[in-house]
């Protein structure tokens, strides 16, 4: 067992003589997952404050829009520059004060007097939580056995679906019936992320080859891998089904199927329910059947549960149904993308690098871009025509994901393994 963990990465689970520590493990798996699960609440707690924001800032849907793009791309861009650093300087020295950042500018957003002012603590913030991404991807990495490491990042990727799509319109609209204004809400849901910078500071150690001098691999390794950029094309076309549905369909719901916005509200926990089963779900399947087979069998799902919604009629259980399945594939794939299929495509040594290009890619586009461009395809031709735009892109990453290089370790040692 010890021989196929040094082949995978140097994990900062090993206690002396060589055994592995599962009960480390589990600790910082469930420390960073809850910590992933604040940074979708913290991003995703906008949009159900935003009427009570707007009547209070005055401020309009072209700002709203501009709030949730800004912080994407800074969440993308950082998610590219700090992952080469955290490979550097280690886990903990990038984690910690990211996990502080964010929550201390989420925070800060109920401070805001004004637009400008909100836009600079969230895009402030999206850049913190990009920062902690790649970084926590691959620290619970060093912590898995090889064997479970698709699924312990499934279950920390899962938390953001989780608590982002699931828990935060519940928590808003609850926090606002006894608070005095939204801006209590964001100070309070800050207050979490301090606690767990703690308890992580007790917890989490550097792998062993991070607390030594040794020769850095070139960060160029990152960009020439076959994975690295396979992996962050297939997730661009995942993100353009997540960030367009998430983005669009409220919106479809009420104004082309008619339904109340209470009955919207059900139908979209959907996407964090669902979601939130599929991110471990499908990554720890990949853990059994392979990287490869799991990411094409993803896309295939997304794309027939987004053809069945956006064909379904104004009835709620079946919109929900079919968006929870949606959901269950497309989140399924940031997971089983931005995890194992990043971390095993370079050495160890470039781990957090290599995450951090394929998610901050895909962010980059998917929070920035491809929402632009479904807001064009409805206001010139019709909210409904949505729908292309997630299943062109699921049909070219169910293209790509078949070029995909398998590096499961389970299915590496198979005999005959041909990949």
């Amino acid at each position: 067992m010890t021989a196929a963990i040094a082949a995978n990465t140097t994990p900062a689970a090993l206690r002396g003589g060589g055994s592995w520590d599962a009960r480390y493990e589990w600790r910082v798996v469930l420390l960073l997952s809850l910590s992933f699960g604040l940074v979708g609440l913290d991003r995703w707690i906008l949009g159900p404050l935003f009427p009570a924001i707007m009547a209070d800032l005055h401020l309009d849907y072209g700002q709203l829009g501009t709030l949730v793009g800004g912080l994407g791309i800074a969440w993308g861009v950082f998610a590219i520059l700090i992952g080469n650093l955290s490979d550097r300087i280690g886990r903990r020295a990038v984690l910690l004060p990211a996990l502080v950042v964010f929550s201390a500018l989420s925070g800060a957003a109920g401070l805001a007097t004004g637009f400008v002012m909100l836009l600079l603590a969230r895009t402030t913030m999206g850049a913190a939580e990009g920062a902690f991404l790649p970084a926590s991807v691959a620290a619970t990495a060093e912590a898995s056995l090889p064997m479970r490491r698709g699924l312990n990042q499934g279950l920390q990727l899962g938390a953001f679906a989780l608590f982002g799509f699931g828990i935060a319109p519940i928590v808003a609209t609850q926090l606002l019936q006894v608070l005095p204004s939204w801006r209590e809400v964001f100070m309070i849901v800050a207050i979490p992320g301090f606690i767990l910078a703690f308890l992580l500071n007790r917890v989490l150690r550097d792998a062993p080859r991070l607390a030594v001098t040794a020769p850095r691999a070139p960060w160029t390794d990152v960009i020439k891998s076959r994975n690295v950029i396979l992996g962050a094309l297939c997730l661009l076309a995942a993100m353009s089904c997540i960030f367009v549905l998430g983005a669009m369909v409220p919106n479809y719901l009420v104004d082309f199927l008619h339904l109340t916005p209470v009955t919207m509200g059900l139908v979209m926990s959907g996407m964090g329910w669902g979601g939130f089963l599929g991110e471990f779900m499908v990554a720890g399947i990949s853990d059994r059947i392979g990287r490869r087979p799991a990411t094409a069998l993803a896309f295939l799902g997304a794309a027939v549960g987004t053809w069945f919604f956006a064909h379904a009629p104004a009835d709620p259980w079946l919109l929900f149904g079919w968006l929870s399945v949606t959901a269950f594939f497309a989140l399924g794939l940031t997971s089983i993308l931005a995890g194992p299929v990043a971390s095993e495509a370079v050495s160890p040594a470039l781990m957090s690098s290599s995450v951090g290009v394929v998610a901050g890619a895909g962010e980059i586009f998917g929070g920035g871009i491809a929402p632009v461009i479904a807001g064009f395809v409805a206001q010139h031709y019709g909210i409904a025509q949505i729908f292309v735009i997630p299943l062109a892109g699921l049909a070219i990453g169910l293209a790509l994901s078949l070029f995909l290089r398998e590096t499961a370790p389970r299915r590496e040692r198979l005999p005959g393994h041909v990949d």
